[in-house]
């Protein structure tokens, strides 16, 4: 257990030393493409599975969460 340990340390110290260039890159153009299309994949196989009158509810989610990343 002490190499997972030591493993997320040192995702901790990393994400401490880069959180600036982190924080840019969440608000990029190219972060908000990559969402993007993660999100209509996403959205779009929620609509398969769930009932339509969930559909507005799967949009809702999805521009909240489009929202938090990205820079639209």
């Amino acid at each position: 257990m002490g190499g997972f340990d030591d493993l997320v340390n040192q995702g901790k110290d990393l994400y401490d030393q880069n959180k600036d260039k982190i924080g840019e890159f969440l608000k990029s153009e190219q972060a908000e493409d990559i969402s993007d299309k993660v999100l209509d994949g996403a959205s779009g196989l929620a609509k398969k599975v769930v009932p339509e009158e969930h559909h507005d509810t799967v949009d809702d989610i999805r521009g909240n969460v489009d929202g938090a990343v990205g820079n639209q």
